[in-house]
């Protein structure tokens, strides 16, 4: 969020001449539109014309702050805190430009030397908040005051500890006393935006835009918005001003976020080239690189990056919930995969998530990676509307449904998947072969198995094939299966799966229950094995076959 801030003290008013009285409604008139590329060229340049002093540096630091150029506001404000008549007021407003640049021990450092203010409380404040000391926190917290800015910084800290409506709850509050503080409907619709309300949103947000159109803040969280409720190609649409403005000199404000934000939009694409410098600057950085490297199957990159981050956020525990659930199915770690479960059932049964879309798919993950599977079916059919079209979440649908024995649910999630490369994974092939036969469907399951390659995983699949025919009375492809199986490997039990198939679709022809023409491609499986028991049983089928005038 961004914090409030306040204009650097002046001193030494007397100093100015009267061609800088001139000069300072003009100042201020770059100030109120909030140009401070203007502001800053014009402070620059009557400086060039004047003599330097302390109130010209202290504009220029200004400036430089609201342009997120931090680096240069710090080595301006160090200088001028050297100097003699300088304001005590610097070492707060240095600390804020050491906030900023994440430099948060050195911020409290520089607060050492900082008057009592309630500027320094809230930021002591948020100090507390990235460092991690609770306790201070809350002594911070007991000093906030009832006015605007002690409740804007109220509102930030649950904004950051993803206490979303409390936020949202405050900011509604001023807004409704102060309705031209505009820049509220920003911070309202980042809210917004966390709860997964993205229409909200941008309607909420709207109202700031109007308004101010060029805002960095609100054009980057509007193409944000576009890219969840459309795509990233829309998004990136709404992005290209905010990237033609950050090719200007002075303008560098959210350069770093921007250059973030179209490595998403972009799925990914450039991630390797922009993220890795971004990981200890932008948040989401690291987390989107984790992503980046699940996505391309590079578990243990994922894992070196995530391994040591403490997660304070829904997000932070997802991700690594994720990883640790990959990386336990991968090796096999009992301890991975609690860890995972765990981290997923904090986030599901939290009071702020259990009832969102991520809350729920977190709870569904839980209980599915405890193969309680029938209140994993819970949870997804509550969020299955969100995801019609998504393939990951039809795959994790239907091995669920499968698991819980609803068939005809499973086989029509399955089909809806449109991924080649999930329709080529064992899993989904051995899953779908196995809901068709369920579904008394053997035929298909069978040409499943006739379009693979001759591997391991073939075989299973007709090991898979034949023993489940066999169990719910699919005799022929059960007979068809363990031939093939016998051909591959001819063991005592593949000679007896086949031959109890073979007796079965010919009880099923006998029955009338298979067409009677069946009989003499039974008989010519029954040939292809050189087992002593084949002729007495083939003879058997022939006697019948001739009594009823089929010929075999």
């Amino acid at each position: 969020m961004i914090l409030s801030r306040i204009k650097p003290a002046l001193t030494d008013n007397n100093r100015r001449t009267s061609n800088v009285r001139k000069d300072v409604p003009k100042l201020d008139e770059f100030l109120d539109k909030r140009d401070y590329s203007g502001a800053l060229t014009l402070v620059e340049f009557n400086a060039s014309a004047t003599n330097n002093n302390v109130e010209t540096d202290m504009w220029i630091a200004y400036c430089n702050f609201h342009l997120g150029n931090y680096k240069k506001a710090v080595m301006i404000y160090n200088d001028v805190r050297k100097k003699e008549k300088s304001s005590p007021n610097i070492s707060t407003t240095l600390a804020c430009c050491y906030f900023f640049l994440g430099m948060y021990h050195e911020a409290k450092d520089a607060l050492n030397d900082a008057p009592e203010s309630n500027l320094k409380n809230r930021l002591l404040l948020h100090l507390a908040h990235k460092i991690g000391d609770e306790e201070k926190l809350k002594l911070y917290h007991e000093k906030l005051n009832d006015i605007i800015e002690d409740q804007l910084c109220l509102a930030s800290i649950h904004y950051l500890r993803a206490h979303y409506q409390e936020a949202i709850d405050i900011y509604k509050k001023i807004l409704l006393e102060n309705r031209d503080y505009l820049a509220l409907n920003v911070y309202v619709a980042l809210c917004y935006y966390k709860l997964d309300y993205y229409d909200v949103a941008q309607e909420v947000l709207q109202v700031y835009l109007q308004k101010y159109p060029n805002s960095a803040i609100a054009t980057n969280l509007k193409a944000c918005n576009h890219f969840r409720l459309y795509d990233g190609t829309t998004a990136q649409a709404e992005m290209k001003q905010l990237v033609e403005k950050t090719a200007s000199t002075y303008y560098s404000f959210g350069h770093d976020l921007i250059r973030h934000n179209i490595v998403v939009f972009r799925n990914g694409e450039g991630a390797l080239q922009v993220l890795p410098n971004l990981v200890d600057v932008i948040p989401e950085a690291r987390l989107n690189l984790v992503i980046y490297y699940l996505k391309h199957n590079d578990i243990q990159e994922a894992f070196s990056l995530i391994k040591d981050l403490e997660p304070a956020v829904p997000q932070e525990y997802i991700l690594k919930g994720i990883v640790n659930a990959v990386i336990g199915q991968e090796t096999g770690s009992r301890e991975s995969i609690k860890i995972a479960t765990q981290y997923f059932h904090l986030v599901g049964s939290s009071a702020s998530e259990c009832d969102t879309i991520p809350g729920r798919h977190c709870m569904a993950a839980c209980f599915f990676l405890r193969r309680q599977f029938e209140e994993v079916l819970v949870y997804l059919n509550s969020i299955k509307t969100y995801f019609s079209n998504d393939d990951h979440f039809n795959f994790n649908y239907a091995q669920a449904q499968t698991a819980a024995g609803y068939f005809k649910e499973a086989e029509e999630a399955f089909i809806l998947i449109r991924s080649d490369h999930l329709k080529n994974d064992y899993i989904y092939i051995s899953l779908l072969a196995y809901c068709y036969v369920m579904n008394k469907k053997a035929q298909l399951a069978w040409e499943l198995y006739l379009k693979m390659e001759t591997s391991t995983q073939s075989f299973n699949l007709l090991q898979l094939i034949a023993n489940t025919c066999y169990k719910i009375g699919e005799f022929w492809y059960a007979a068809k299966a363990f031939d093939m199986l016998e051909k591959m490997d001819p063991s005592p039990e593949h000679w007896e799966g086949k031959r109890g198939a073979c007796c079965g679709a010919f009880q099923y022809i006998v029955a009338e229950k298979q067409p009677k023409e069946l009989l003499s491609e039974v008989i010519q499986l029954l040939r292809n094995t050189s087992n002593s028991q084949v002729e007495q049983i083939i003879r058997v089928m022939r006697k019948w076959g001739k009594d009823n005038k089929i010929p075999c």
